[in-house]
C-alpha cells in the first residue's frame, strides 16, 4: 500500500458501564453532534430492558443482542468476464461490529413506537432473543454467503 494505515482512534468509556462498545453504538446513533441527547435515549433503552427482562442485567442482554446481530460473512460482487457474481467473503472483526451496530440502530428506527428508547430497548430485546430485524437481515446474509459459495474460488 502507498498510504500508511490510519491510526485507530482512542474511544472512551462511557460513564455507566465504563465500556468502550457502548460509546461506540452511542457514536453511530448520535444524530447533529448531539452526544449527550444519544446518552440519554441509550441509557433510558437500558433501563427500559431492565425493567421488561427477568435477569435485570441489561448491560449483558446489550452485548448479547450486538452478538447476534453481528454478520460473519458477507457477499461482495466481483465481475468477472462478462457476468457478476456474489462472492462469499468473511468479514474482518472491526467491520462485522460496526455492521451489527449499525443493523440495530437502523431497524430501531425503523419500528413502530413511542420514542427512540422505547424502539431500541424492543430492538435490543428481540436481537437478544434472536429475533427482529437486524438479527433477520444477518440471517438473509448468511443465506446469500450460503447460496453463493460455488463462487468463493473467485475470492480476492
Amino acid at each position: 500500500m502507498r498510504k500508511r494505515k490510519p491510526k485507530i482512534r482512542v474511544i472512551a468509556p462511557d460513564p455507566r458501564y465504563k465500556d468502550e462498545l457502548v460509546t461506540q453504538f452511542v457514536n453511530n446513533m448520535m444524530l447533529s453532534g448531539k452526544k449527550s441527547n444519544a446518552f440519554k435515549v441509550f441509557y433510558d433503552a437500558m433501563d427500559l430492558i431492565k425493567e421488561r427482562s427477568n435477569n435485570g442485567d441489561e448491560h449483558a442482554i446489550f452485548k448479547k443482542a450486538l452478538n447476534t446481530a453481528m454478520p460473519q460473512v458477507e457477499v461482495r460482487s466481483k465481475r468477472i468476464g462478462g457476468a457478476t457474481f456474489q462472492i462469499p467473503i468473511e468479514v474482518r472483526a472491526k467491520r462485522r461490529l460496526s455492521i451489527g451496530i449499525k443493523w440495530l440502530i437502523t431497524f430501531a428506527r425503523k419500528r413502530s413506537g413511542k420514542g427512540m428508547a422505547e424502539k431500541l430497548a424492543a430492538e435490543l430485546l428481540a436481537a437478544s432473543k434472536g429475533e427482529g430485524a437486524a438479527v433477520k437481515r444477518k440471517e438473509d446474509t448468511h443465506k446469500m454467503a450460503e447460496s453463493n459459495r460455488a463462487f468463493a474460488h473467485f475470492r480476492v
